[in-house]
C-alpha cells in the first residue's frame, strides 16, 4: 500500500532572511564569524559589529562558529543575539609547529604551548621571566639580577661541551638574532615550544637545542580599530639579606683567633653597621604600552609602542627600553597576500658595574662617618681598605663611576604568499628577514674613584661595540588538502638561505686629562691606551638549508609525520660542511575508538612516540682555520712583532648530531577541567666538538675537534586544572610541572684510561681542569679529596719544608 501526497499548485517553503548579532562573553562583537544554513552550502561572515543576515527557510537551523569558541546551532529567526562560549576543550586550538600550523589534536611531537593571557600574570621585562616554572622540561635560570639581564635558557638540560647550548629563537617565522630582553612582552600573542628532535627536525643545527617559536599580534580580519592601553606600575625590595655578622661577633671571633689584636684605624669596638642596610634600595618598574588592532575584509593590522623602566635593589642599576611594532597582513585580488612585520626597540642599560662585594666584606666595625658626622670617602679597618659604595655615595658619584650599554635593533618579516591557480591547497610563500642589532658600552672610574686606598689613584675609561646584520630568504611551497572528510594531507619543501655579519670593537686608556669626556674620548688618555687584538672581530658567514616535511591524518585518529633536512654551514671544513637529519613522530588519538564511546570522563587521549636527528656547529669562526696571536721581541731600542700559535687547523671538523627518542601522553578529562602530558625521552649526542689541549713539544696552544659523547635521559609530567570555571565571576586555574634530565659524558677525548695511582685500577676519562669525567654529569663540582695530615714521623715528613715560608 502506497500513499502519495501532493502539494497543491503555487504552494512553496517559506523562506525569509534571518538576521541577528554576534557577540563574546563580554558583549563585544565578532567579526568575522561565520554562519551556516545547517544541511546546506550556503553560509555568510558577520560584519565588522558582528551583525548578519541570510536568506532560509522557516524551520532550519544555523550553526555559528568562530576560532576560539564552541560552535552555537540556533534555529533561524530575527533579530538573533547569539552569545558565543570560549571553547575549554582547547582540542582544535591551532599550534604554531614550524614552517606551519596544525591542530593541537594533531600534534605528534614534543611542542608545549603558553598564550599571552598567561604570560601576562606576571609582568616582566623580559618575556622568560614570565615563562619560568610554566613548562616542564625548559629550565630558565637567572644567573644575573641585574635589570635587563638575560635569563639562561636549556631545553632539556645541556649537551654539548664548546658548542651553544641556547635555543633557537624564531620571531614571526623568522630566525631571531636579538635577545629576548628586545622583545616586548606585550607585543606577544603566544610562545610555542618545540623540544624533541622529531619536532625541531625541521630547523635543522639551529634547532639542535630546541626552539621557542614566538608569535606577535597581528590584528583582527574585518574588526574596527581598537585602541588598548596596558601598563603597570610595581615595586621590588630585598627578599632577604645575606647573613653576615655583627659588629659584636665580629670582635669576638677576631680576640679568639688572636689575630688582629688592633682595631683598624676606622674601627670601634661596639659598632654595628649593616652595610647591606646602607647598599640597597626598592627599586621602582613600570611598563606602558599603546596598540591600535583592527582590519578590514581582506586583512589586518596591528601597531604598537610601548616604554619600559625597570629600576634594581643596587642603586644606579637600571633597564629601559622603548620599543615600537607594526604588523600589515592584506590580501590583493584573489590570490595573493602580503605581510609585513617590524619589530624595533632602543634598550640602555645602565650600574652593571656595582657588585656587592664591598657591602659584604665591610667589616661591621668600621664607622662611616667622622666627628661632625660627615660621610668618609675611605675606611681602613685592621689591614683592609674599603670605598663604601652606599646608596648615598653611588647617587653622589653620579658618571665619576659609569658603565652605559645602549642597544638598538631592527627585527624585519616580509612575506609574499600566492595560492596557485587552479591547484586547490597548493600555496608558495617567500619569507624575507631583514635584521639589524648594534650595541655601544662604555665605562668610566674616575680619579681615586672605588679606590679605598688611595684619593689619586688615575682614572680609566673603555669602551666597545658591535654591529651584527642578518638577512634570510625562505622559499616556501605548501599543499594542505583533505579527501574524502577522513584523510588529511599537509605537505612542505623548503630552500633557504641566510648570511650573518658580526664586528666588533673595543679599546680602553688610563689617566684621562677631562673626566668631563667620560669613555667618549679615550685617544685623549695620558697613558695606557690599549686596542687588544682579543677585542677586534670579523665574521661573516652562512647557511643553506633544504627540508621537505609531510603530515597525515587518517580520521583524525591516527597521524604521522615525517621530514629530513639538510644545512650546509660555512663555520666547518670543505667536504664536511653538509649534514641531513631524518624525523618522524607518530600519533595515536585513542579517545575517538569505538571502544572508548563509553568512558564520559575522557575528553581526549592521545599517545605519541617520536624519533629525530639534529646537529649543531655553533661555534666561533676560524676554528677550521686555526688562530695565531702576536708577541713583542725586544731589539734593544727597536723592538719587532712576532706570531705565535695559539689554536692549531683542522681541516676535517665537522658536526656534532644528536638523536632523540620521545615517548608522550597527553590528556583531557571532565569536559576540559583537567589536562595534562607525561613525557619519556632518551638524547644521545655524538662528536662532540671539544677544544684539545697541545702539548708543549707541539708548539703549545689547542684546536677544536669532534671528540666526545653525552647522553640525555629525562621525563617531564604537567596537569592543569580548572578549579573554578566562572562561579559568581570567579575562574581559579592551577598548574604543576615537574621535570628531571639526567646528562653524562660517555666519551671525551678518545684517550685510553688512565690508572689511578690510589686503587691502581683503570679509571674513566677526565679533564680535570675543565671539571669533565666520563660517566659523570656535564657540569659538576670537582674538588681534592681529603686524605689526612701528615705529622711527625711520617714518611716523606721532612720534605715538607718546602711548603713552608722561607723553607
Amino acid at each position: 500500500l502506497c500513499t502519495i501526497g501532493l502539494l497543491p499548485a503555487g504552494v512553496m517553503a517559506q523562506s525569509f532572511n534571518a538576521t541577528g548579532t554576534v557577540t563574546d562573553a563580554n558583549g563585544d562583537p565578532i567579526p568575522g564569524a561565520s554562519i551556516r544554513v545547517k544541511g546546506t552550502t550556503q553560509g555568510i561572515m558577520t560584519d565588522v559589529d558582528g551583525n548578519f543576515s541570510i536568506k532560509c527557510e522557516k524551520g532550519q537551523t544555523l550553526i555559528v562558529s568562530f576560532v576560539g569558541y564552541e560552535n552555537q546551532v540556533v534555529e533561524a529567526s530575527n533579530n538573533l543575539n547569539i552569545e558565543m562560549q570560549e571553547d575549554r576543550k582547547m582540542l582544535d586550538d591551532v599550534v604554531v609547529i614550524g614552517y606551519g600550523t596544525q591542530r593541537r589534536e594533531a600534534v605528534t611531537g614534543s611542542v608545549a604551548n603558553v598564550s599571552a593571557e598567561k604570560l601576562m600574570e606576571s609582568p616582566a621585562a623580559n618575556v622568560t621571566q614570565s615563562l619560568q616554572n610554566r613548562i616542564a622540561g625548559v629550565d630558565m635560570q637567572q644567573t644575573n639580577s641585574q635589570p635587563g639581564a638575560e635569563l639562561r635558557i636549556r631545553i632539556r638540560g645541556q649537551r654539548s661541551l664548546n658548542a651553544s647550548n641556547d635555543p633557537l629563537i624564531v620571531l614571526d617565522g623568522i630566525p631571531f638574532t636579538g635577545t629576548l630582553s628586545d622583545i616586548n612582552p606585550s607585543d606577544i600573542k603566544a610562545m610555542d615550544i618545540l623540544k624533541d628532535a622529531s619536532a625541531t627536525a625541521i630547523y635543522g643545527s639551529r634547532g639542535a637545542n630546541g626552539v621557542i617559536l614566538i608569535t606577535t599580534n597581528k590584528g583582527s580580519q574585518g574588526a574596527p580599530a581598537k585602541v588598548t592601553y596596558n601598563g603597570y606600575v610595581g615595586f621590588k625590595t630585598l627578599f632577604a639579606k645575606y647573613p653576615m655578622m655583627n659588629g659584636d661577633q665580629l670582635a669576638k671571633l677576631r680576640d679568639y683567633a688572636g689575630e688582629y689584636k688592633k682595631d683598624g684605624p676606622d674601627e670601634k669596638r661596639g659598632t654595628n653597621t649593616d652595610w647591606q642596610d646602607k647598599l640597597f634600595q626598592t627599586g621602582i618598574s613600570n611598563s606602558h604600552d599603546i596598540t591600535v588592532n583592527g582590519g578590514n575584509n581582506g586583512g589586518a593590522y596591528s601597531f604598537g609602542i610601548g616604554y619600559m623602566h625597570d629600576e634594581g635593589v643596587v642603586p644606579t642599576q637600571e633597564f629601559n627600553r622603548v620599543s615600537i611594532r607594526a604588523s600589515i597582513d592584506q590580501k590583493v585580488g584573489k590570490y595573493l597576500r602580503l605581510g609585513l612585520t617590524t619589530t624595533n626597540s632602543f634598550n640602555t642599560t645602565h650600574g652593571s658595574q656595582i657588585g656587592i662585594y664591598n657591602a659584604l666584606a665591610a667589616s661591621p666595625l668600621l664607622v662611616p662617618t667622622d666627628e661632625n658626622g660627615k660621610v668618609k670617602e675611605r675606611l681602613q679597618s685592621t689591614d683592609d681598605y674599603l670605598y663604601p659604595l652606599t646608596k648615598d655615595n653611588l647617587e653622589k658619584l653620579g658618571n665619576k663611576y659609569c658603565k652605559d650599554i645602549r642597544t638598538a635593533g631592527s627585527f624585519n618579516n616580509f612575506f609574499a604568499e600566492l595560492s596557485v591557480p587552479g591547484v586547490d591547497g597548493l600555496k608558495y610563500r617567500i619569507n624575507l628577514g631583514l635584521n639589524y642589532r648594534g650595541q655601544k658600552q662604555g665605562d668610566f672610574t674616575g680619579k681615586g674613584v672605588n679606590n679605598g686606598q688611595s684619593a689619586t689613584a688615575v682614572s680609566t675609561a673603555g669602551t666597545s661595540s658591535f654591529e651584527q646584520r642578518n638577512w634570510a630568504v625562505e622559499n616556501l611551497l605548501t599543499y594542505d588538502k583533505i579527501f574524502a572528510d577522513k584523510h588529511e594531507i599537509n605537505l612542505v619543501a623548503l630552500y633557504s638561505e641566510e648570511n650573518t655579519y658580526y664586528s666588533s670593537t673595543s679599546m680602553s686608556g688610563r689617566n684621562i686629562p677631562d673626566e668631563k669626556t667620560l669613555y667618549y674620548n679615550i685617544g685623549n688618555a695620558l697613558d695606557g691606551i690599549t686596542v687588544s687584538p682579543d677585542g677586534q672581530v670579523y665574521q661573516d658567514g652562512g647557511l643553506k638549508s633544504y627540508m621537505f616535511r609531510a603530515m597525515y591524518s587518517y580520521d583524525s585518529r591516527y597521524m604521522i609525520s615525517a621530514a629530513v633536512r639538510s644545512d650546509g654551514s660555512a663555520l666547518l671544513a670543505s667536504g664536511h660542511k653538509w649534514h641531513s637529519y631524518p624525523a618522524v613522530s607518530v600519533g595515536w588519538n585513542i579517545n575517538k575508538e569505538n571502544f572508548m564511546s563509553d568512558l564520559d570522563m575522557i575528553d581526549h587521549l592521545k599517545l605519541r612516540f617520536g624519533y629525530g636527528q639534529t646537529a649543531n656547529a655553533a661555534i666561533a669562526h676560524g676554528k677550521v682555520k686555526g688562530k695565531l696571536n702576536t708577541v713583542a721581541y725586544n731589539f734593544g731600542s727597536t723592538y719587532a712583532t712576532g706570531y705565535f700559535l695559539t689554536e692549531k687547523s683542522n681541516e676535517s671538523l665537522t658536526w656534532e648530531y644528536s638523536q632523540t627518542f620521545n615517548y608522550g601522553l597527553d590528556y583531557t578529562l571532565f569536559n576540559g577541567r583537567i589536562n595534562g602530558t607525561f613525557e619519556v625521552y632518551t638524547m644521545k649526542t655524538e662528536d662532540l666538538l671539544l677544544s684539545v689541549s697541545l702539548p708543549s713539544s707541539n708548539g703549545g696552544g689547542s684546536f677544536m675537534n669532534n671528540i666526545g659523547a653525552s647522553e640525555n635521559k629525562g621525563f617531564e609530567a604537567s596537569i592543569n586544572g580548572i578549579i573554578l570555571d566562572n562561579k559568581n565571576g570567579w575562574t581559579w586555574e592551577a598548574g604543576f610541572n615537574l621535570g628531571l634530565n639526567r646528562n653524562k659524558l660517555t666519551k671525551l677525548n678518545g684517550e685510553k684510561p688512565t690508572i689511578d695511582p690510589k686503587t691502581g685500577k683503570k679509571r674513566a676519562e677526565r679533564n680535570e681542569g675543565n671539571g669533565w669525567f666520563v660517566g659523570y654529569p656535564i657540569d659538576v663540582i670537582y674538588d681534592y679529596v681529603y686524605d689526612g695530615l701528615w705529622n711527625e714521623g711520617d714518611k716523606d715528613y721532612q720534605y715538607l719544608n718546602i711548603l713552608e715560608p722561607g723553607g
